[in-house]
């Protein structure tokens, strides 16, 4: 495969050296096409022995041989490794000013970016933003990597690993073309104007799965109810914070619904319009919410739904879970214990209609699990 490698002006642009030695031992044709501030942090002789092949990134040298449009036509894949902040946003907005963006424009070829950059830029609304245009146009964006940046900080923005960057570059896409909802966080309904009814979830099980589905080439709407962590960059995300709310943001068609979302079971009947003071006394009436999941499976039946079930320590887990599956109209619930909420690692239960599985390991590794168990059980279905 004919492979154009943009590297753009990051610290971590020396870590291009092993994806070219890596794409080229794979047996791929590689022609590295450097920004001007990429070879203040690597040097183009050394990109040269790598690939094999001289590197000229001057717009308007051997203006005759159309530089941009020969190397964007001939490209069969584009990766951009590392991508910048000030990348992302050009590429965003379509501004073709250096060779490396002119031959973007110019191609028809899948383009990949892995994204590099501190923390809070990563997070950065802005970045966000271009991210997602990024994604909706079909450019695939890889997560980056959490750890140790540039200083003492660490935390995402890190430029993953050249085998990582090669596992996303060429695994299967089985979700391309899907639509995903996942709902994450929990729920608070109002007492008064100041305080609620809520629950410990801090959301981060929805997040990984939404992040996990997007990775897998699905285009993921996120409905976060007071989440405690950073959403994925590349995601739709809407936030909101009651039960009604809720539901209102879930009803939109799907391929696929995960409710992941911590949901209260009551609600106040009548809110207090203002703030309670101590003095009033406080009895509160509570009404039933509604289910959403099964509301929404019985009005999207041929959604692929997933419910969770959470349980105390006094229930038995499989026993629930595998009643709440025929009592939601879904396909898979994944069953886990109250031990779970704002944990690092869990474990849960996978219960299908003709199976059950234990997954245990961080939130985000059983989320990859999940993701990759919702794709063959639709491969099944069909």
């Amino acid at each position: 495969m004919r492979v154009l490698l943009g590297i753009t002006g990051g610290i971590a642009a020396y870590k291009a050296t092993g994806l070219v030695r890596a794409l080229r031992e794979l047996g791929h044709d590689v022609t590295v096409l450097p920004t001007e501030n990429a070879l203040r942090f690597i040097g183009k002789p050394t990109l040269e022995a790598l690939s094999g092949k001289s590197i000229d990134i001057d717009l308007f040298s051997d203006v005759a041989s159309v530089k941009h449009v020969e190397l964007g036509q001939q490209a069969e894949l584009i990766l951009i490794a590392p991508a910048t902040a000030a990348f992302l946003g050009r590429m965003a907005a379509g501004i073709a000013d250096d060779l490396l963006m002119n031959a973007i424009l110019a191609s028809n070829a899948e383009v990949v970016v892995a994204p590099a950059m501190h923390t809070e830029m990563w997070l950065n609304k802005a970045t966000a933003a271009n991210v997602s245009l990024l994604k909706s146009r079909g450019v695939r964006v890889m997560e980056p990597a959490s750890g140790r940046l540039t200083g003492a900080d660490s935390g995402p923005g890190r430029l993953p690993e050249v085998e990582d960057i090669i596992n996303f570059l060429f695994q299967e896409k089985p979700f391309r073309g899907k639509t995903f909802v996942v709902t994450a966080g929990g729920t608070r309904e109002p007492i008064d104007e100041v305080r609620f009814i809520g629950n410990s979830s801090s959301g981060r099980m929805g997040v990984e799965i939404a992040r996990a589905a997007s990775a897998m080439g699905a285009t993921v709407t996120l409905i976060g109810a007071n989440l405690q962590t950073p959403v994925p960059g590349g995601v739709e995300v809407r936030e909101v914070g009651s039960v009604d709310e809720l539901e209102q943001a879930m009803d939109i068609p799907a391929d696929v619904i995960v409710m992941a979302a911590a949901v209260s079971d009551f609600k106040i009947d009548n809110p207090y319009p203002g703030k309670l003071r101590r003095s009033q006394g406080l009895k509160l009436d509570l009404v039933p919410t509604k289910d959403l999941i099964a509301n929404y499976m019985s009005q999207h039946p041929e959604t692929f739904g997933v419910a969770y079930a959470l349980v105390d320590e006094s229930q038995d887990l499989e026993e629930v879970a595998r009643q709440k599956l025929w009592d939601k109209g879904v396909n898979l619930v994944v069953g886990n214990t109250t031990r779970a909420l704002g944990s690092q690692d869990t474990s849960v239960l996978l219960v299908s209609r003709d199976s059950t599985e234990t997954l245990a390991g961080s939130k985000d590794e059983i989320a990859k699990v999940l993701v990759n168990r919702i794709a063959s059980e639709i491969v099944k279905g069909h």
